[in-house]
């Protein structure tokens, strides 16, 4: 028998093509997606299909988050009971903020349940050996439970260190629960985690995915940076626990982020994406209608300036709840809107709001990294920097090390700080959170950083950028192609 073989492979494209239609259409997603998806299935045949099981599914529906009734009853008690101290029970949330930014607040009540934290002490960290040497003491003072959840636990020193003291609190009695991404820790395996379960500690996967070559959910990554002690003291932003946070990589040399220590009534809104995301993860030590009291939400007495909301977002919401704030904070922008990520990977939206502030006279800066941690993200935030800087977006390539801050700051009144970067997929896949700042004094601070931030950086004209190679150019368009996949 003679096999046509030009018959055959006309037969394998077509019925790929076919395969490749179904496969992106029988799921609701925005048309950047399915383009990019059916260039991958099209023109990768079989491997595309491969890719697409690690990278292209959807959350599957019973896995979604819901916050029981019980946990948003008795949290809704103690944020009564905390503005009753406050003095602020008779006043709508959105009442106790400047005129120009209540809409802002009531955006995130909204779209989030996202209540308005009042009275809260903030202080900022850009260096990690100051950020864990302070958070290993305030772990080391816990008195009744700690709350850990970060996108990288590495199996590394201060890993280790970390682990070590974990342990050490379990055995003393704290209740210890840590909630790790299995795809950001790599390296790190359940059995690292031992030691803490035989001292009577917990330590879980995020959403429990042991292997993501078995889920197939390595799309969906815990991008989140949460710490919560005694449910009075919180920690976000953008490091994580591993040894190049702490400038200890060869590769990255200084790591240059932020993060914040937060003692306040906004620690609520960490201890309760916590409490979700644990329960949506462990059968173990759940914050069920018992356990959800005063132990883990305690009144705050302390006595702060910043008014802050923690929000969250996450495949679990088509409401993009984050991306939303950046928009509505570039766009509330009067003056200037000084930005910070690491991947600058906008969609439409987030690029269109940029361009009004632009043309409305606002001083639009964005400051990235100038060294690459992956390839293809980085060419691809290399072609939106070149596109943002004919706009007129002052465009910074941050020189001493690598930057990850996640930083947002408009007019020196209103900042936020936390775990999104300005990327498709913060956006829509990973699960985020962030802190919105609504504090003069926070702002101006963080504005002060990134003057100092500019002295290490270069300004990258668009004469510089249309000065590139060629080759450069067609990386950065090609890497631009897969923008909402990667």
């Amino acid at each position: 028998m003679v096999i046509n073989w030009h018959l055959f492979f006309e037969f394998i494209i077509i019925l790929n093509a076919v395969l490749a239609i179904i496969t992106v259409f029988r799921q609701k997603r925005d048309i950047a997606a399915i383009w990019a998806w059916l260039l991958v299935l099209t023109f990768l045949p079989i491997i595309g299909f491969i890719i697409y099981a690690f990278f292209g599914r959807k959350l599957p529906k019973n896995r979604l988050f819901k916050l029981h009734n019980h946990v948003q009853m008795q949290l809704d008690e103690r944020l009564t009971d905390q503005r009753s101290q406050e003095g602020n029970s008779n006043f709508s949330e959105s009442d106790l903020i400047s005129s120009e930014y209540r809409n802002v607040v009531d955006l995130f009540i909204n779209s989030d349940f996202a209540f308005l934290a009042r009275k809260n002490r903030i202080h900022i960290f850009t260096d990690g050996n100051d950020l864990f040497h302070r958070m290993i003491e305030d772990i080391e003072a816990a008195k009744s439970s700690i709350n850990i959840e970060f996108y990288t636990f590495y199996n590394d020193e201060i890993g280790n260190e970390m682990l070590d003291l974990l342990v050490k609190k379990a055995q003393e009695g704290v209740e210890v629960r840590v909630l790790y991404d299995a795809f950001g820790s790599l390296g790190t395996t359940r059995k690292f985690f031992e030691p803490l379960r035989k001292a009577g500690g917990y330590a879980y996967p995020f959403l429990n995915t042991h292997s993501f070559i078995i889920d197939f959910r390595i799309n969906f990554r815990d991008h989140r940076k949460i710490v919560v002690i005694d449910g009075k003291i919180g920690y976000i932003g953008g490091y994580n626990i591993g040894d190049q946070y702490l400038n200890r990589s060869k590769k990255f040399g200084r790591w240059r982020d932020t993060h914040l220590r937060i003692v306040g009534s906004a620690v609520f809104g960490l201890q309760s994406r916590f409490v979700l995301d644990w329960d949506a993860t462990s059968t173990e030590a759940q914050f069920n209608e018992k356990k959800v009291d005063a132990k883990y939400f305690p009144v705050s007495a302390t006595k702060g300036t910043a008014n802050v909301q923690v929000v969250s977002s996450g495949p679990n919401s088509e409401n993009q709840q984050i991306k939303l704030g950046y928009i509505k904070m570039i766009l509330s922008a009067k003056r200037y809107c000084w930005i910070q990520t690491p991947y600058l990977i906008p969609d439409d939206s987030v690029l269109d709001a940029i361009k009004i502030a632009i043309q409305s006279g606002v001083d639009v800066r964005i400051m990235v990294p100038n060294m690459p941690d992956h390839p293809f993200v980085y060419r691809a935030t290399q072609y939106y920097a070149n596109q943002l800087a004919q706009e007129g977006v002052k465009i910074y390539y941050y020189q001493d090390g690598f930057l990850h801050a996640k930083t947002t700051m408009i007019d020196g009144k209103l900042a936020s700080v936390g775990s999104a970067n300005y990327d498709f997929r913060s956006f829509k896949l990973n699960f985020e959170t962030n802190s919105f700042i609504y504090d003069e004094t926070i702002t101006k601070e963080l504005t002060q950083i990134y003057k100092e931030d500019i002295k290490n950086s270069i300004l990258q004209t668009p004469e510089m950028f249309n000065q590139q190679s060629s080759w450069l150019k067609f990386k950065q368009i090609f890497s631009r192609l897969f923008s909402p996949i990667l």
